[in-house]
């Protein structure tokens, strides 16, 4: 600086109040002009304060603009920049032995404090105007400020790194460097508090806070994790101003930055107090509400209660510039729910720090709900089909569509109409119904389901709240919802049901089975009517051994139970039982659930069906094709042996004497040839373990040697099953002397090998068998001959003591659990994947009142037809030969009518060998 320049500053400071008044507009310029052009910082400083002390007391807060703050505060703003700068390039070298470049730093830092104390005089000095100045009068102010204020914060948030452990050597100066920005800012914020912007507001101005408000979201990203009340009050003028001059700035305003930063903001503090949480419980000190961890957890919980409250409220004030970022929203909700139990990768924290996070995060996210709610893009978010998420978020999107599912009661028409409904048009994002949603959604949740995870459910009559499985917690908001819904959405509700039961996963169909029965009990006798018809034609429709089968049928069987006695007739008229295709309705409903009248009708066609299917095989020879007939016919009589419970109901008699004529007719040697037989045995062996009171000792033993014959070959495991099941149920009958040496060494020997069989599910049903024996029977003989192997003595006393040799750690099981999820996805996706079983068309077909089409049986070539029957006499043969060689275990005598049989047999084959050489 010039020499004359210099005894102009040192003449001016000499100046009176009044002197500088009558000067000003001679010599402001030419210290303004000087400030522009000084070169070094302490002659910057030096004239940034003379013109701040002596002139700016007497310009016009309508002449501060272009008089004075357009022209020093830009350079202000450069010459902390170079400071800034400055530090980053010298700090390399600081050291406690390099006392100059500590004392060179150390006045740097003090230079940049007089720059913002200079600030925030101007500050003081605008905001003591009694008229609150004009937003363009003083536009360069806060403009220049929130440079400064950035720049200092985020030197202060670095500085651990930036001087890398040599920050002691300036600790107390950065520490005063932050209280004078942060005293800088309150007084800025309340500056900007008093000016007020009406419609009639340029452009210009309008742009003009919608900077500062941009660069207060900047200087947020900065101070986070700083100062915890410096950034909840930045925060709060933030929205505050945003939403002051809402219709002026809300097109202008950056949404999509301001939203994900109130997000971002919510989860890092809601991490910092779940971690805090951890700490307090891992030291002990939830009691010790006076310690500092405790205090800080307060704080951070505090924080996390004002940025979900903030959002909610920005949401609800901005909704419809922010339907592009509804992912956003989503994925928080997900967030923010998998950090609270029952997640299972939430903490288990101590009630007291857990109650207090549920109010400040989970509590504010029904808030959220309610606003997003009627948002289209939302939905569509939240609905999307295929939606992929981390295994963590199954369970928060499945308590979400609970959430979503008790919040709409109270909405109007259009937002009902956007949930319930699922996408309508092709132009459409497709959505699918919530209904559906949600039974997908819990399908997803295997492991929280095997866990099994726990919910709050619903206070009943005063008692205490309870915690419930997903299944039920989910069932009864289904239900609840169920009750409260229009008429209009009742059909996409039956077809989100039907969908449901006829999926793979066997717990989600029982879940919407449940939500049926209860449709059905809150409707009309009609209505449970109709879709019991509907279930019978679909259950008519599906194989016999198809999953659909068995989930429709478990439905049928409850939804029988609520019909009136006259729709129970109806059904039985609709659907005879004395009609062969009709049986498979039959095989699936109790008849304790039917009137006298109708259980009458039924049990009389179906007996009389049975013994007419077994008087036309006997008639036709006992041929091995039509044994499937008789079996068809076995399955419907189970419904009738099953329903029964006196051994002297003429209905038992019946059911046994069929019974018994069966077994008569069973050889071993055929059962292991044949797997038709092997099916009819099954039948035989769960009907017989029900009517075992009405069983001659002399078809037991031919059962037991049925039986004996079969177990050491590696049959189906529903045959081995129903073998236990009759094994056990010989527990209950005394076993003549005379027939003793024949029954219970092959009872003993059936145990054993039983006992000692490798597959978990069969030795698990050997031990509830034999123990159901043990416990009833009075030939306590064959326990014992049953546990002659040490092994098998062991497993069973284990069982009935109740030891457990092995117990899963719960980490070790939610492990496990977890690596099982994938692959029953994929064997439920195989199954579905199998168009052979229930096409979904039948099921829509069905709802339609459409009589589904069976599918056409393809047609066998008459070679193969020669060949299967010549294959199935072939069989017979060899093992009728065995049996009369003796070469069959325990084989009997032929009876008296065997030589006569054998005749026409010959006879048979001698025509049939005639008949096709005439052809």
């Amino acid at each position: 600086m010039s020499q004359s320049n210099t005894s102009l500053l040192d003449e001016v400071v000499q100046w009176s109040q009044e002197t500088c008044r009558q000067e000003l507009k001679s010599v402001l310029p030419k210290l303004t002009s000087l400030h522009h052009n000084s070169e070094s910082w302490d002659d910057h400083i030096r004239i940034l304060k003379i013109i701040i002390d002596k002139f700016l007391p007497h310009i016009g807060l309508s002449e501060l603009e272009d008089q004075c703050f357009s022209k020093i505060l830009p350079k202000a703003v450069t010459v902390f920049d170079s400071m800034m700068k400055e530090i980053s390039d010298q700090v390399a070298g600081l050291s406690s032995q390099n006392t100059e470049l500590c004392a060179f730093l150390r006045n740097l830092l003090q230079a940049m404090m007089q720059i913002i104390d200079a600030l925030s005089t101007i500050v003081r000095h605008v905001g003591s105007f009694e008229e609150a100045p004009d937003l363009d009068a003083i536009r360069s102010l806060p403009t220049c400020i929130l440079k400064v204020l950035r720049e200092t914060f985020q030197h202060c948030k670095e500085s651990e790194v930036v001087y890398c452990g040599r920050l002691s050597l300036v600790a107390d100066l950065l520490q005063g460097l932050f209280k004078e920005a942060y005293s800088l800012q309150k007084g800025l914020l309340e500056l900007l508090d008093r000016i007020s912007l009406d419609g009639s507001a340029s452009q210009e101005e309008v742009s003009n806070i919608v900077t500062v408000i941009h660069s207060l979201l900047d200087i947020c990203s900065v101070i986070s994790g700083l100062d915890i009340a410096l950034h909840a009050n930045t925060w709060k003028f933030l929205i505050r101003q945003s939403l002051k001059y809402q219709k002026l700035v809300e097109e202008h305003l950056h949404h999509r930055d301001i939203s994900t930063s109130l997000c971002d903001n919510l989860l890092a503090v809601l991490n910092n107090s779940v971690e805090l949480a951890e700490q307090i419980k891992c030291a002990g000190l939830q009691e010790a509400t006076q310690s500092p961890e405790y205090k800080l957890f307060q704080k951070s919980a505090k924080m996390c209660r004002f940025f979900a409250n903030t959002l909610v409220h920005y949401i609800k004030e901005f909704k419809f510039f922010l339907t592009k970022y509804c992912s956003c929203f989503h994925q928080l909700y997900l967030q923010v729910i998998s950090k609270f139990p029952p997640s299972l990768c939430a903490p288990t924290l101590p009630t007291s720090l857990s109650e207090e996070l549920n109010a400040a995060a989970l509590v504010p996210m029904d808030a959220l709900l309610v606003q997003l709610l009627p948002l289209r893009p939302f939905a569509e978010v939240v609905l999307q089909q295929n939606l992929c998420l981390h295994p963590e978020h199954k369970l928060p999107q499945c308590v979400l569509l609970v959430n979503v599912l008790g919040q709409l009661t109270s909405q109007p028409e259009e937002t009902l109409q956007l949930w319930y409904t699922g996408s309508q048009f092709s132009e459409e994002t497709p959505r699918l119904p919530l209904y559906r949603a949600l039974f997908i959604s819990f399908r997803c949740c295997y492991t929280e389901r095997k866990v099994p995870v726990r919910l709050p459910g619903v206070m009943m009559k005063g008692q205490a709240q309870v915690q419930i499985t997903l299944h039920h917690h989910i069932c009864v908001h289904l239900c609840a919802s169920v009750a409260a819904l229009p008429p209009v959405y009742f059909p996409v509700l039956e077809r989100c049901l039907i969908d449901a039961v006829l999926q793979a996963d066997t717990q989600t169909a029982l879940l919407a089975a449940d939500v049926w029965c209860f449709t059905a009990r809150y409707g009309t006798a009609e209505l449970c009517l109709h879709h019991v018809l509907l279930i019978a034609q679909l259950v008519k429709t599906c194989t016999t051994e198809c999953y659909q089968s068995l989930h429709l049928g478990l439905l049928l069987r409850r939804m029988v139970f609520l019909m009136t006695p006259n729709h129970q007739m109806e059904l039985v008229m609709r659907y005879p039982p004395s009609e062969v295709e009709n049986l498979p309705v039959w095989q699936h409903i109790l008849l304790r659930a039917l009137s006298h009248d109708a259980r009458r009708h039924v049990e009389a066609d179906i007996t009389g069906f049975t013994q007419k299917a077994l008087t036309d095989w006997e008639n036709g020879g006992y041929k091995l094709g039509q044994v499937n007939k008789v079996n068809m016919a076995l399955l419907s009589l189970q419904v009738v042996v099953r329903g029964q419970y006196s051994p002297e109901n003429e209905c038992v008699s019946s059911a046994a004497r069929i019974v018994t004529q069966l077994w008569l007719r069973m050889s071993p040697d055929q059962v292991q040839t044949h797997p038709v037989l092997q099916c009819t045995l099954q039948l035989l062996l769960t009907m017989s373990a029900i009517l075992v009171k009405n069983m001659d000792p002399q078809v037991i033993c031919q059962a037991l040697l049925c039986v004996d014959a079969l177990v050491p070959q590696k049959c189906v495991d529903q045959l081995l099953l129903a073998a236990l099941e009759f094994l056990s149920s010989l527990g209950k009958i005394f076993v003549p002397p005379d027939r003793q040496s024949h029954i219970l060494p092959r009872l003993s020997s059936l145990f054993g090998v039983l006992l000692a069989d490798r597959s978990w599910l069969l030795h698990q049903h050997a031990l509830e068998a034999f123990s159901h024996f043990a416990e009833n029977t009075n030939h306590e003989e064959v326990i014992a001959q049953s546990l002659c192997v040490e092994e098998n003595k062991t497993k069973v006393v284990n069982y009935l003591s109740k030891t457990v040799n092995a117990q899963e750690d719960e980490e070790s099981r939610l492990k496990r659990l977890k690596l099982e999820t994938p692959v029953i996805e994929e064997h439920n996706e195989k199954l579905e994947y199998n168009t052979d079983n229930v096409p979904n068309k039948l099921a829509a077909e069905a709802i339609a009142d459409t009589e589904p089409c069976p599918k056409k049986a393809r047609q066998e070539t008459s070679t193969e037809e020669y060949s299967r029957y010549i294959q199935t006499a072939e069989s017979s043969l060899k093992a009728l030969l065995a049996l009369v060689d003796g070469k069959a275990h325990n084989a009997a005598p032929p009876p008296q009518w065997f030589e006569s049989r054998l005749q026409e047999l010959q006879t048979l084959i001698t025509h049939i060998s005639t008949a096709s050489h005439t052809t």
